[in-house]
């Protein structure tokens, strides 16, 4: 889009001066002769910047200002004064006016203005776009679910978002606990500062411990200079410890002292660094039991443990895979150029499924099943072998808390089926039912052909 300015003045010979003046810059240049018709095509016609006199017949520059302050806020606005009433162009600046020219106008000092205007309009954009994105990225919108477990980690990441309390995450691997890490800093007074996410089990003890809390030069061989660590480099923000039951005793006792007294020393120092840094840490082990076993420090788990978060596995909210599916399946249709929907037995087949790697699995196979599908439509046999054929662990159905008795029946017979290959008479006599209400329910639910 291109830029636009108004010049408002009552003098023709200026309008028509600052007009030629300032269509070197490339913006439409629109004119009006006084206040009143200024905002008649304001109306019509926004503008990125009003240029204006001060000093007009019916309706005054301060006036207008009001008028353009209230009505089109997206407006800059430029005043125009000459030397007598210079202190009126400053409290013209006090109402709202971005800045003022004295006249007789100086063409360079006009085009630097302008220039200014823009590139300030512009910054403000792009902080607005980024502050979009964070938002959709990392807002509750990000993380999707409707089941009742997710509903309740909705509502938890509500209450301690605003408050600076430290946050354990646990949950199998893929189960997006970094996910609601971001989304509770980034609905926090903190958003506006770091987030800083550090993987525990990714690096040695030593170098984790370095790069955590950074080091001295000299600290040991290589340590050419001195460095900040990720607590540094957080202060103010939040800090994400990862797969926090990888580190060591030694490390939890640095880890317990940052928690408690908000500083620590960086390797090879002895001058303390004071920092103000939210934690919040992860895992998929049961922190409690490495307690238990003495592999965890009790003080340490306390510390973290303030408000806790169990994320459940995909396996334990099948209501919500259509929903993050068709999330998936947006995205990679977008991103691959491709057009495809899915068919519900498909679906149905990766309710069905047990993922073992979560959320971060689906993602992975509604990608790659969008790069090779061919046609218009996802079906069954479109899927991963590992999703068409899986049997689920033996002898057994997953059932959920929630999930509606037909839901329920329709698992337990799709399983039943399973367990006996396909045979429908030995389904129907396991489960007590007449061969004809079998075939009935098999056509309701759909599973006939599965």
């Amino acid at each position: 889009m291109p830029r636009t300015i108004m010049i408002v003045d009552d003098e023709k010979n200026t309008r028509e001066g600052l007009k030629w003046a300032l269509e070197s810059t490339g913006a439409e240049i629109t004119l009006a002769e006084n206040g009143e018709q200024a905002l008649i095509r304001l109306g019509s016609e926004p503008v990125d910047l009003v240029v204006s006199d001060l000093k007009m017949p019916k309706m005054d520059g301060m006036e207008l200002l009001t008028h353009v302050r209230e009505e089109f806020p997206e407006s800059d606005f430029v005043i125009l004064t000459g030397h007598g009433t210079v202190e009126t162009a400053v409290d013209a600046m006090k109402n709202g006016a971005f800045d003022y020219l004295i006249k007789p106008v100086n063409i360079d000092e006009l085009h630097l203005l302008v220039e200014r205007v823009f590139a300030q309009k512009e910054l403000k954009q792009e902080n607005e776009r980024l502050r979009k994105e964070v938002n959709e990225r990392y807002g509750f919108d990000s993380i999707i679910g409707r089941s009742p477990q997710m509903e309740s980690i909705f509502e938890k990441i509500r209450q301690v978002a605003p408050t600076r309390a430290s946050v354990l995450i646990q949950g199998d691997t893929g189960t997006g606990k970094e996910l609601i890490a971001k989304a509770i800093h980034f609905n926090s007074p903190r958003k506006r500062k770091p987030f800083i996410a550090v993987n525990c089990g990714a690096l040695s003890q030593t170098l984790l411990e370095s790069e955590l809390f950074g080091h001295e030069k000299g600290a040991f061989t290589g340590a050419v200079k001195q460095k900040a660590g990720r607590f540094e480099l957080a202060n103010g923000g939040t800090i994400f410890l990862d797969e926090i039951g990888e580190t060591t005793p030694e490390l939890q006792v640095r880890l317990l002292r940052v928690l408690q007294e908000q500083e620590f020393e960086r390797v090879g120092g002895t001058k303390p660094v004071k920092v103000d840094v939210r934690v919040i840490a992860a895992t998929n082990r049961d922190l409690k039991k490495e307690v238990e076993e003495g592999r965890f420090r009790e003080d340490l788990y306390y510390r973290l443990n303030v408000i806790r978060i169990d994320l459940p596995g995909l396996r334990d909210r099948v209501e919500d895979i259509p929903l993050i599916v068709g999330h998936f399946l947006n995205h990679f249709n977008k991103e691959h150029g491709k057009n495809l929907s899915i068919n519900q037995k498909a679906m149905q087949a990766l309710q069905g499924y047990h993922w073992p790697g979560n959320v971060r699995q689906l993602r992975t196979i509604i990608e790659s099943t969008v790069i090779l599908t061919p046609g218009k439509e996802i079906q069954v046999k479109n899927l991963p072998e590992e999703v068409r054929n899986d049997t689920g662990p033996a002898n057994s159905v997953r059932l959920r808390v929630g999930m509606t008795v037909a839901d329920a029946e329709r698992e337990l017979i799709r399983a039943t089926l399973k367990e006996f290959g396909g045979n429908k008479a030995k389904a129907a006599r396991t489960l007590s039912l007449g061969r004809k209400t079998l075939y009935r329910k098999l056509q309701e639910y759909e599973i006939e052909g599965e």
